[in-house]
């Protein structure tokens, strides 16, 4: 039984609990605190809401989950699991066959991808992302073709309705995504709506969608539904990746490691 059961808890209270409660389980089931603390599931959701909204943590179907690491701004992701990251950036480059036209979404594994890019493969590159376009430039002889929009200072990736105009007019044979959430029953998430939507869009552009999956992301949720691990063509993860969730995922979807 909780020291703060009441239904004279003052909001502060109920917040520290539900603080505590993610760091010790993991997770937060609202009608199970709800019923520890002695107040309503609606109090409890309110909570959750306000929480999450300040970047605490992430709401889902029934409480909330901790916040992913790999939704933090892209300048503090940049060292984040570097070595899985390159691992997985060379087993998705080894899918591009010469003369193809493939995305590469925003992120530091498609910044490494965009760095091993073959030369001499006739490759045109499709991104919305400025780093990842300076970097294609830079390491292959690619054609570069930049989706343009407002840049979104968090992920500094190009979004809102100018890229979304802009999307409508390409087409792609492989479209590398990248999430920030690769879960089993979730599917496939990201911290930003914004991202989340520009996302949807590429995809339904390419003949196929790989998705990226390095070890920070796998069993992880954010807030935004992506896609479902049905509709795309595989998931590629780091192959010395032991995180047992890998199993489950491969019942859903095709795994490249």
């Amino acid at each position: 039984m909780s020291e703060y059961r009441g239904s004279r808890m003052l909001g502060a209270q109920r917040k520290d609990h539900l603080r505590e409660v993610l760091r010790r389980d993991g997770r937060v089931v609202a009608k199970d605190v709800a019923l520890d603390l002695g107040v309503s599931e609606d109090s409890i959701r309110r909570d959750l809401r306000e929480l999450a909204d300040a970047g605490e943590m992430v709401r889902v179907y029934g409480g909330a989950l901790p916040v992913p690491p790999a939704d933090r701004p892209v300048d503090q992701r940049t060292s984040l699991a570097t070595d899985s990251k390159e691992r997985v950036a060379r087993r998705a480059v080894d899918l591009i066959t010469p003369g193809s036209t493939i995305v590469l979404d925003a992120g530091t594994t498609t910044l490494a991808m965009a760095r091993m890019l073959p030369r001499g493969a006739d490759l045109t590159v499709i991104t919305p992302s400025p780093a990842i376009a300076l970097a294609a430039a830079e390491h292959s002889d690619a054609r570069i073709v930049m989706i343009g929009g407002e840049l979104a200072r968090f992920s500094m990736v190009a979004s809102g309705p100018l890229a979304m105009e802009a999307v409508q007019h390409l087409a792609a044979d492989l479209f590398f995504l990248g999430v920030t959430g690769i879960d089993p029953e979730r599917g496939l998430t990201t911290g930003n709506l914004d991202d989340a939507v520009t996302k949807r869009a590429i995809a339904a552009r390419c003949a196929q969608t790989f998705v990226l999956g390095s070890e920070e992301k796998i069993g992880a949720t954010s807030q935004y539904p992506v896609l479902d691990l049905a509709v795309v063509a595989g998931v590629v993860v780091d192959p010395r990746d032991g995180n047992p969730v890998i199993q489950e995922l491969a019942e859903r979807v095709s795994l490249l490691r």
